[in-house]
């Protein structure tokens, strides 16, 4: 009977250590399934040369027919837009950035010019929540079946200097709806800079605060943060993109602003070169690219 016990002991360990073993090796499997997939998207095409966030070239406020034309025209990868309701009938998603509340140019032909070419990625940046559902039922709809990246922004903590209101994180993300699991999810702070003063970066409440937002999320998810303020922020960010293989940094910089390139060089030698991608002017972006990382 002991001898029996014995084996049926051994058996039971083994069988949990297995177990525990399957449920390690899943794990690491769904990380790695979720993770972003934008380099990948271009390193397929030809379009870029090796998984580096700092080859990716970006458009910037594509909100009008002629801005839309001149970039499918280009070699930029990726297209960003603001998405906001049309402020008079008919009422719908259009391409337009506060204070404009109309535009020549709306959600669904947006989409349906992108779907001439494959190969650009796009950014839809939310600028209010009632935009935010009939927006997904257009996408659905028209980009649904398209392999191009597909990144969802919207600002919805307030962060260091930030004067405008956030949207609900709660509100924006139920409105997504049910997302592809490569569908990139850009979570942002508002903030604001000044020149000349004592301009506070990123705070450890606030970089807390996003990531028990994110921790739950399925979807690869990007931080857009101002590289004006990374360089009084490196330990929260560094810190933030340890908690999650899916977490990256889009840096960004507003037209006024003035930051050190040491300071984003610090962070392209600390992280792997697939964590940051650079939306900045061509002439900061390529220095960035040409210094090994």
């Amino acid at each position: 009977m002991t001898k029996k016990r014995a084996l049926v002991c051994s058996l039971l360990f083994i069988f949990a250590g297995c177990v525990t073993f399957f449920m390690l090796w899943k794990s690491s499997v769904t990380e790695e399934e979720m993770s972003d997939h934008t380099l990948e998207h271009f390193l397929g095409l030809g379009l870029i040369e090796r998984e580096d966030g700092a080859d990716i070239t970006w458009a910037h406020a594509v909100n009008s027919k002629g801005k839309l034309s001149e970039a499918l025209r280009d070699s930029t990868l990726m297209l960003e837009a603001d998405v906001l309701m049309r402020g008079r009938e008919p009422l719908e998603p259009i391409m337009a950035h506060p204070p404009h509340t109309d535009s020549d140019l709306s959600l669904r032909e947006w989409l349906r010019a992108l779907n001439t070419q494959n190969d650009k990625g796009i950014k839809l940046d939310f600028k209010s929540l009632d935009a935010v559902a009939p927006s997904m039922l257009i996408l659905d709809e028209i980009g649904g079946r398209s392999s191009r990246p597909v990144w969802l922004n919207a600002d919805v903590l307030p962060g260091p200097g930030g004067l405008a209101s956030p949207l609900d994180a709660h509100k924006f993300l139920s409105a997504l709806g049910s997302l592809s699991e490569d569908t990139v999810l850009s979570l942002g702070w508002t903030t604001g800079w000044t020149d000349g003063a004592e301009n506070p970066g990123y705070s450890w409440e606030a970089v807390r605060a996003m990531e028990q937002i994110c921790r739950s999320l399925k979807n690869p998810v990007t931080f857009p943060v101002r590289a004006a303020l990374m360089g009084q922020s490196a330990p929260q960010l560094l810190w933030l993109l340890q908690q999650s293989h899916r977490y990256s940094l889009t840096v960004w910089t507003g037209q006024s602003d003035v930051f050190k390139m040491e300071d984003l060089l610090q962070f392209r030698k600390q992280l792997q070169p697939s964590r940051v991608y650079y939306d900045l002017p061509d002439d900061q972006r390529n220095k960035l690219a040409q210094t090994s990382p």
